[in-house]
């Protein structure tokens, strides 16, 4: 299910020439883990084998792509060249320095496989909200949203093999903190992720549209490790999702609205704004409130070790913070709580996003995506939470009464979510 692979095969095909799959497996990615780095390795091991089976040499290199992809192209002879998109600064860097280093006569295609709608398609510029986005990603719909055709065993074989992958060395090569292991719930690879879509379907997706903000309630799809990691398609996702909507109707709008609409947005921002990970991106009217109110006096003032240790005077707060610790994933609901309380704990505005970002790409299995940083209230089926500039600089969202600390970003606090769900019983749940 990935368009970029489908493209290079049919160019392939074209030129009746073989085919070769290259993954570039940098030594450290942000703040990135052994968690996060577990999750892909063996999420990759399987792509290695399909790709096997299809007469598709998959080839691990070990280092930066511009390191090792051009030396790859020119000692194999290579024709063309086609790569995926992300919309995050270092990526996009990444596919930069290739350019650059190619040979001048190797073509090189990028296609956006993971959006539905291709990012610069859906829009030419930065969109202000999800209404202003919405339309036009509906209208193009019909033309994306549609069933992959399959990659098929590849008819021309290269001429020399890939050579064998030594996974456990692979391993030990990376530079990365071991300290914040592997969750046990998540079990990397395609056909993993495709249970939990299917498991969705057939007991959380009657419950997603009324029950998504319960933090009690299994009724997400849980499916944002898969999608973050590449590992099975949102447009797969959507595709089977919607077979459903006879029956589920309001579940399944809820789900495209979230997995689709939001999630584009998120992308559509983190494209065209360069500072999609600091104030600077946030709107003039969110900035002026945020600086107006640095100076108020904050009730709590947290370093980041407590709040990384889950040890604040709020046991709702901690228990969230347990749960992305433990199991990688914090339910969406409470992400815009955990964030929005960031602020209110910290010296100013920019140590909230910074701290909050931290932590969501050092624990979150779904963190430095896109959703992460802007994303709104995405469990979208993703479990993707709130983003931080979402929560702590009110991008995509609109001005409310005005408070200490807050000025006119979103309000939220401990009452608020006792009114929406029983916090007692999550507390308990993940009680130090």
């Amino acid at each position: 299910d990935n368009w970029a692979f489908l493209y290079a095969q049919r160019l392939a095909l074209k030129q009746e020439l073989p085919l070769h799959v290259c993954f570039c497996l940098v030594p450290k990615f942000l703040d990135a883990t052994i968690r996060h780095y577990g999750f892909m390795l063996k999420g990759l091991q399987e792509v290695a084998e399909e790709c096997a089976e299809l007469n598709i040499p998959f080839h691990l290199l070990l280092g930066y792509a511009k390191d090792v992809l051009p030396a790859f192209v020119v000692e194999h002879g290579v024709g063309g060249l086609v790569t995926d998109f992300c919309p995050l600064r270092l990526p996009r860097q990444w596919v930069e320095n290739v350019r650059e280093q190619l040979p001048e006569d190797v073509p090189f295609a990028q296609v956006d496989a993971h959006n539905i709608v291709p990012c610069w398609v859906a829009s030419p510029k930065q969109e202000y909200s999800a209404r202003t986005i919405r339309g036009k990603i509906h209208a193009q719909l019909p033309e994306f949203l549609t069933e992959f055709p399959p990659i098929i065993r590849h008819p021309y074989p290269p001429s020399c093999p890939a050579e064998p992958i030594a996974w456990e060395a692979c391993y030990s090569s990376l530079q990365v903190d071991r300290t914040v292991k592997e969750v046990e719930w998540a079990t990397p690879g395609t056909s993993a992720g495709l249970a939990v879509l299917q498991s969705f379907i057939t007991e959380r997706l009657k419950s997603f549209g009324s029950h998504r903000n319960d933090p009690n309630k299994a009724a997400l799809s849980n499916l944002s490790p898969w999608f973050h990691f590449g590992q099975v398609s949102t447009q797969r996702a959507i595709l089977e999702v919607q077979k459903h909507r006879g029956k589920y109707k309001e579940s399944v709008d809820v789900f495209v609205e979230e997995a689709v609409v939001r999630r584009e947005l998120a992308e559509n921002f983190c494209y065209y704004n360069e500072s999609y990970d600091s104030m600077q991106g946030a709107y003039n009217w969110a900035q002026t409130t945020l600086k107006l109110h640095a100076k108020d006096k904050r009730p709590f003032l947290y370093k980041l070790q407590e709040l990384e240790q889950g040890t604040t005077h709020d046991p709702l707060w901690n228990a969230a913070q347990l749960q992305m610790v433990q199991e990688g994933k914090m339910h969406g609901f409470l992400r815009m709580y955990w964030a929005k309380k960031i602020l209110e704990w910290t010296r100013s505005p920019e140590e909230a996003l910074q701290f909050a970002i931290y932590l969501n790409d050092r624990y979150e299995l779904d963190g430095r995506d896109p959703n992460g940083y802007v994303g709104k209230l995405q469990d979208g089926g993703m479990g993707h939470g709130a983003g931080c500039l979402w929560s702590i600089c009110g991008i995509h969202d609109q001005g409310w009464a005005e408070r200490a600390i807050f000025g006119k970003i979103r309000y939220m606090n401990y009452a608020g979510c006792k009114r929406k769900f029983d916090v007692d019983q999550f507390e308990r749940r993940y009680a130090p």
